[in-house]
């Protein structure tokens, strides 16, 4: 298939354009930086609502959009909280109605979303069925998964990767937890009974190409393992696969001290979120299990 992506570059981009390309497909990219346009990047400014060149995507199969400024990326405040939003929303929103706009139109419209829609929700199995949760990450999430109407209003397939914690030793939540727990300091949040939902990179990479080649899923899609696990599991589960005791402990006021609101929706909320529409699609994860997963990718 002739592929766009947005967020090329990115964690995800970056190994999912590199497995679609190993798989075949051509990839052209959404770049941002006019000096980097070339035979297979189109430049675009989604916060000027412009796309340069738009009769390039003339005949594109298939469009994967993973734009957007990370969530963690620094100190919630009410300007980083606005780009965490705004670039999510004009840049999908522009996406699709160019998409919309095309004489040949892709047949399939994958857009990023994430296991934020459903908030903190405790213990509950939650499936794509489930409503929306609270909070600012929830409220961003069903504003991006709407802003993508356009496209479906016009006969694209549309659906949206609602994306959990994504593993991955080259960016990320697991990253940033290496370091520490290679010194021994790593520790669960709070009172580590608050579930985690996540995916090994590959099954990431996996599962888009399953969605763009199944023409009966659309709506939202949980990109997650079928084994959440809890913060307490996850922290132990990390600390035997690099070798290390992990006694220490974040009480959830430190963390809120420490970095504030988010502390509250990534570190110490509690989503049980279960991949229902891939699993019945007949989708096999490499990684369902997340042990396995780690010595994977700290072997590799």
């Amino acid at each position: 298939m002739r592929i766009l992506v947005s967020g090329a570059s990115g964690l995800i981009g970056t190994a999912l354009c590199s497995f679609l390309s190993e798989s075949g497909h051509s990839i052209l990219r959404l770049v941002r930086n006019p000096a980097r346009v070339a035979e297979d990047a189109v430049y675009w400014r989604p916060e000027a609502d412009l796309m340069q060149d738009a009769g390039r995507l003339e005949g594109i199969e298939a469009v994967i959009n993973l734009a957007g400024s990370p969530v963690a990326g620094a100190r919630w405040n009410r300007r980083v909280k606005a780009d965490v939003r705004s670039s999510r929303i004009r840049g999908t929103r522009l996406l699709a109605s160019v998409c919309a706009g095309l004489k040949r139109k892709p047949s399939v419209f994958l857009s990023a979303s994430a296991t934020g829609f459903y908030g903190d929700r405790g213990d509950d199995e939650l499936t794509e069925s489930s409503p929306a949760g609270g909070g600012f990450l929830a409220s961003v999430v069903k504003d991006w998964e709407m802003v993508t109407s356009p496209a479906s209003l016009h006969g694209i397939r549309v659906a949206t990767m609602r994306i959990g914690m994504v593993l991955s030793p080259d960016g990320g939540a697991m990253a940033k937890m290496l370091l520490p727990f290679r010194l021994g300091l790593g520790g669960r949040f709070g009172s580590g009974r608050q579930f985690y939902s996540w995916v090994h990179i590959r099954d990431l990479c996996r599962a888009t190409e399953f969605l763009l080649l199944h023409d009966d899923i659309s709506g939202p899609v949980n990109f997650v393992s079928p084994s959440p696990v809890t913060n307490a599991e996850l922290t132990r589960s990390l600390a035997r696969a690099v070798h290390r005791p992990a006694f220490m402990h974040m009480p959830a006021l430190a963390a809120r001290v420490l970095i504030g609101e988010m502390a509250d929706e990534l570190l110490l909320a509690s989503a049980k979120v279960i991949p229902k529409k891939l699993v019945d699609a007949g989708f096999a994860f490499e990684f369902p299990e997340l042990a396995a997963a780690l010595r994977a990718l700290l072997n590799n």
